[in-house]
Order: structure tokens, then sequence, then C-alpha cells
């Protein structure tokens, strides 16, 4: 049986355990984020999902039947091609009773009293050490860094998580949730032991029964090595590591060979990409994906994962306690 293992991070966002699935854009719907906070995780719901602010109350209303645990919304400051309300969006969630606002891709800093001053708690994700100082400086209650392993958006500085976790803790005083590269307890024992006090997973929750993704998704990933993740869109803002495909693939000769930026981006656009994983094309859409889909071997429920992955992290933590404890 799994311990509860009470943390800062728990104890600000309410969940049972110190675990965060990662936002994943058109994934984190309401039946994915209620099987999360359900299981004992946390979850933010993405705002990304909604083109409209009627929309986005649908969704937050959706998420709150299916589950009576806290539960977060995502805003996504990353640069878009059609810019989201993102004020709009989070007076609405405050409205709605909301409590944790998860920022991530740009500095949060103008949203900041807007975010205390409807009492919440602003989580903010970013991929390098010295945006987790401006977080923490601008205002920031929990930081959230991830390493070059990640799926999404990493730092195009290439600082693995084992490199970059442990200076982000000993850079800011408020807690620390740190990912990239995690897959199973044996992960989330050492980004605890590098002093975070949450751990986030991202790649390992695509591959459950409730993600929203097709199953040919779900059975590439779990046949999927770590060396068949690649990164694409160098030439533009944001490089993001996602799973080598024949789409992919393309792109990146594209980029290799100069293309404009709208050409790229044509290539794509969320909605050829979310039609193809409704499809289940996996050569023609960008699925974020991280090193450790090596992992990755089977298809649980979430609920499975949750109470697989804490059970076994307190066995690990016993074990290494008595290991420790042993006199030479």
């Amino acid at each position: 049986m799994a311990h509860s293992l009470k943390t800062r991070v728990t104890k600000i966002l309410g969940s049972k355990y110190p675990l965060i699935m990662g936002t994943m854009g058109y994934q984190s719907t309401p039946e994915f984020v209620a099987a999360a906070v359900n299981a004992g995780a946390f979850a933010c719901l993405s705002s990304v999902m909604s083109k409209t602010v009627p929309a986005l109350r649908e969704q937050i209303r959706k998420t709150k039947k299916l589950t009576d645990k806290p539960f977060g919304i995502n805003i996504n400051l990353f640069p878009m091609v059609s810019p989201l309300p993102v004020e709009e969006y989070i007076d609405l969630a405050l409205e709605e009773g909301i409590r944790v606002i998860e920022t991530s891709g740009r500095s949060p800093e103008h949203l900041v009293d807007r975010i205390k001053k409807g009492n919440a708690t602003l989580m903010h994700k970013c991929a390098r050490l010295r945006d987790a100082k401006t977080a923490e400086r601008v205002g920031a209650d929990i930081v959230e860094v991830v390493g070059y392993e990640c799926g999404g958006h990493p730092s195009k500085e290439q600082l693995s998580s084992l490199v970059l976790i442990p200076q982000v803790v000993d850079a800011v005083k408020v807690p620390v949730v740190a990912g990239g590269g995690i897959a199973d307890a044996r992960g989330f024992v050492a980004v605890m032991a590098l002093g975070a006090e949450g751990v986030l997973m991202g790649t390992r929750f695509m591959a459950t029964k409730e993600c929203p993704i097709h199953k040919n998704y779900k059975e590439r990933l779990i046949n999927t090595q770590s060396t068949d993740t690649m990164m694409v869109l160098r030439t533009l803002t944001d490089p993001i590591r996602v799973m080598r495909n024949e789409l992919m693939m393309k792109v990146d000769e594209m980029e290799q060979k100069g293309a404009p930026a709208e050409e790229i981006i044509s290539m794509v656009a969320g909605q050829k990409s979310q039609k193809a994983m409704e499809e289940g094309d996996v050569e023609g859409a960008l699925l974020a994906c991280g090193q450790i889909v090596g992992l990755v071997h089977d298809i649980p429920t979430v609920k499975e994962l949750v109470e697989r992955t804490m059970a076994e992290a307190t066995a690990i933590y016993e074990r290494m306690g008595k290991t420790l404890g042993k006199k030479s």
C-alpha cells in the first residue's frame, strides 16, 4: 500500500500524491483530467481546446461533474497563430472556483496580479534555470521544470533533468515540480531525491486507457524506443520533441532546406494533427513524446498507473532505508 507522501506541493494543490500529469494540449480533456485527479494525482484542463470563453466554461463544468477533487487550468502563453483571450480565461476559471492556474511558454508576470486577486495558486512550467528564477520573482507559488528528455518543449540549452533539477531546487525557495524522463517509480524517487517536491509525468500518461488518443498511437508508444523521438521546429521559436514518423521526417527535411516558416507551420497545424490523431494515422500527426517512451510497455488505466507508481515508490523508499541503515 502506497503512503500518501505529503509535500508542500500536495498541500498547495490538494492532491493525495505529489504526482502531476503533464498538460497535453488537445488530450487534457475533462474525462482524462478527472481520471487523474480521482486517482490521487493532480492535473490541469487544457485551455487550448476551447476557442471561446463559453466553450471553456463548458469544459470546466463537465470536469466538475466527473470529480469532486481539485484540478487546475493550463494557460498556454506560447505564441499562437490564433491567440486565445488568456485574461478572460483566467477570470472565468476564478469565477468557476478553480484555484490553480498553470502557465507555460512565456513569463506570466502580466497575469500574476489577476491570479493572486482571485486567491488562486500560480504554477509556472518552464525549461530553464533562469526562467524558474524569474517565475519565483514575479510571484509563482510552484515552479515546474522539465529537462531536455521531455516530450513537448524542452530548452534550447539542452540540459538533462539530472543536471537541471537540483540547480533549480537550489535556486528557488518555492516548491519545485520536476519532469522530463520519468515513467515509473524509479524516476519518481530519483526526482524527489534531487530535491523536487512533486513529479511531472507526461508521455507515460499518454499510454493509458483514458487518454483520448487513438489506440494506434498507444500501440505505437509501447513499441517505440527512446531513440525514436526527434526535435523539430528548431527554425521556429520553440523546438518540440516528438515521436519520429513520416510527417516529422518531412518537416525536418524542410527545415534543413530552409523552407519558410509559413510552409512548416501549415504542415503541423493543430487541427491537421488532431484529425490525423483521431483517425489513428500514426505517420501523419505531430505527437509530443519524451525519450522515456522506451520505458513504456503497457496500457493501464490511469488509476492503475498512479497506484502502481506510488506503491513501487514506497517499496523503493523502504528498500533504500534498509540499505542506508545497514552498518558497515
